[in-house]
């Protein structure tokens, strides 16, 4: 079946945190606004001269970040099933617009009590859930891989790093920080992905930047990106600005883009799967990496690599993300004994850490 060219729009909407909220009842108002200022803002892209065939909105977008807050307190707030409450009205418009709708939300999934996950999902034009994605590497929130033999034992290999064929091409979704991880992207691809849907919480970087801009190249696939409008999660002051919503083609050509922080629905452009099934098909020596990559060569390598700690919280889930500092403790002494990290001189203290997500 042939794709004909179609439409995506980044949301750039702003978000209140409900980590911020005087108490639960507080904080429940205050998501059911943030969800109330999204679904308005994507009517308002159905309703303008671009109808959106896919829209992208922000990480943390209905929730904000749990940032000072335990795993346990932050579940009890804030956190919901996909599908499932918060998804619902999404759903509903997705169905109602016909329209797919991609975006972020912290998970509680009942299966797996005491711990939540930093998810993305996507919604097709019937209002079914298509897709799932935790994410795998992150420093502010419990991980997949903090459980990872019991998470792999029930999850099967397409839904740790998923991909959906729709009548729109192939999807995935890569959140945030997350797309300075080459590996993601590269699995994903490996999968068949042909458009990265980011949804982004961040400030001004040139370090993500480049990755965005990276990842479509080297494995030639579009990127419709969505940042929060005016201040990100993580500048519970205020004082950090968001912005940047961008749309990238295959070969890192920029399709739309918004610099400043205000709220918009208009980073818009359409999205021509059919010439990037050409171009993949095309031997273009290394501006086309697909066609020669050398994968077999690298395997050894990773099979031998071994620096965070898997299954670290295997037996009882993480309460709080200072939990951690043991685990990245051993991935240390990993990396000393794999020769990556020189090791301190006796009586050195680590260095001090900055925030990240």
């Amino acid at each position: 079946m042939t794709i004909k060219p179609w439409r995506a729009t980044s949301i750039q909407m702003k978000s209140e945190r409900a980590s911020q909220a005087p108490d639960d009842a507080a904080a429940k108002a205050l998501i059911q606004r943030n969800v109330d200022r999204l679904v308005g803002m994507i009517e308002a892209a159905c309703d303008s001269e671009q109808k959106p065939d896919l829209v992208v909105f922000p990480e943390f977008a209905m929730q904000g970040p749990p940032l000072h807050m335990g795993v346990g307190e932050w579940i009890e707030r804030a956190c919901s099933s996909i599908p499932g409450p918060l998804t619902a009205p999404l759903q509903e418009l997705a169905k109602r617009r016909g329209i797919f709708i991609c975006g972020n939300m912290f998970e509680a999934p009942p299966e797996w009590p005491g711990r939540y996950f930093n998810s993305s999902f996507i919604i097709d034009r019937s209002g079914e859930v298509i897709l799932n994605y935790r994410r795998l590497n992150t420093a502010a929130f419990p991980s997949v891989h903090d459980f990872m033999s019991a998470y792999l034992a029930v999850t099967p290999k397409d839904k740790v790093f998923p991909v959906v064929d729709t009548e729109l091409g192939r999807l995935c979704v890569i959140p945030c920080g997350e797309i300075t991880i080459p590996e993601v992207a590269r699995v994903m691809m490996m999968q068949g992905a042909e458009v990265i849907l980011h949804p982004t919480n961040s400030k001004y970087s040139a370090r993500q930047e480049a990755a965005k801009l990276t990842r479509v190249t080297e494995n030639m696939v579009y990127l419709v990106s969505g940042n929060v409008a005016q201040y990100i999660g993580f500048s519970p002051d205020n004082t950090i600005l968001g912005g940047r919503s961008h749309i990238l083609d295959h070969h890192g050509e920029t399709l739309a883009f918004q610099e400043n922080a205000e709220e918009s629905i208009g980073v818009s452009a359409m999205i021509d799967i059919e010439q990037l099934r050409r171009d993949r098909r095309t031997d273009s020596g290394l501006d086309n990496a697909l066609l020669r990559a050398r994968y077999e060569m690298y395997v050894p390598f990773y099979e031998a690599a071994r620096f965070y700690p898997p299954n670290y919280f295997l037996d009882a889930p993480m309460a709080d993300v200072a939990e951690t500092r043991d685990a990245i403790a051993i991935s240390r002494q990993n990396m000393e004994r794999a020769g990556i990290l020189k090791p301190l001189p006796t009586g050195a203290s680590e260095p001090v850490a900055v925030s990240a997500h």
